[in-house]
């Protein structure tokens, strides 16, 4: 019986997905050409996240959304339990805001496109000094106000644990003075864990952290930076968290 949910929420999701980025990426791909922003792109690709979140029968809910400042760019740092995290930060953050996301995406047939058109940013995870530089040229691209989404781990956790952060997006935030704000997410592996596409309906939970000020970082101590954002994202961390 398992194998045949397993089978199911594959064809189900898969469909869906196909279906809500062929239509969106028809109107997505002509906003980011005609956008020198890109922030069109972005609010239309929530639509998808939005469909999504339907098709799976997954809510969401955001805690201290006040501490979020409209118009102030952030190096957003979050935990990355799912393939979920994605679509429920992007359908409770409220704000403009790009991925850095590894560059194999990019060869993603239409989807890669979109998230290009969308000024996301693309890394080589393997190598750290190209990241960075990466990075510093994907802020380039960005309009004025956004900020950008950094999964400081890497890749999703494979036990539920926070791993430790990568320094990439923190090398980025001291260089350019802009605010780490530090966001947990709850419950989405208990949606679907990482290498598992059996769907489990529930809820997932955003929560924001106090933002963090990186005026007196440097490159000298920029792992204390990492370690000071890793400690309120474990704070505000319940793995245990089931939306009831």
């Amino acid at each position: 019986m398992k194998s045949i949910y397993k089978a199911i929420c594959v064809i189900w999701l898969g469909f869906w997905a196909a279906l809500a980025t062929v239509i969106l990426c028809i109107v997505i791909i002509p906003a980011g050409l005609l956008s020198r922003t890109g922030n069109l792109a972005f609010s239309l690709s929530k639509i998808w996240a939005y469909i999504m979140l339907a098709v799976s029968f997954v809510r969401t809910e955001i805690k201290n959304k006040d501490k979020i400042q409209k118009g102030t760019s952030y190096i957003i740092i979050s935990n990355h339990q799912s393939l979920y995290d994605i679509i429920a930060l992007v359908t409770t953050l409220g704000i403009q805001f790009r991925w850095i996301i590894k560059k194999e995406l990019l060869k993603v047939p239409i989807f890669g496109y979109c998230l290009y058109a969308s000024r996301n940013i693309f890394i080589d995870r393997s190598n750290t000094a190209s990241a960075i530089d990466s990075i510093n040229k994907g802020f380039d691209r960005l309009p004025k106000g956004a900020s950008v989404m950094v999964f400081a781990e890497g890749t999703r956790s494979p036990d539920g644990k926070i791993h430790e952060f990568k320094k990439g997006g923190f090398v980025a935030a001291v260089q350019r003075k802009l605010p780490i704000l530090p966001v947990t997410v709850n419950g989405s592996r208990r949606v679907m864990p990482k290498k598992n596409f059996i769907l489990k309906p529930g809820k997932i939970q955003i929560v924001i952290g106090d933002p963090i000020d990186t005026g007196n970082y440097s490159n000298d101590n920029v792992q204390e930076l990492i370690n000071k954002t890793r400690e309120v994202v474990i704070a505000n961390f319940n793995p245990e968290y089931t939306g009831k």
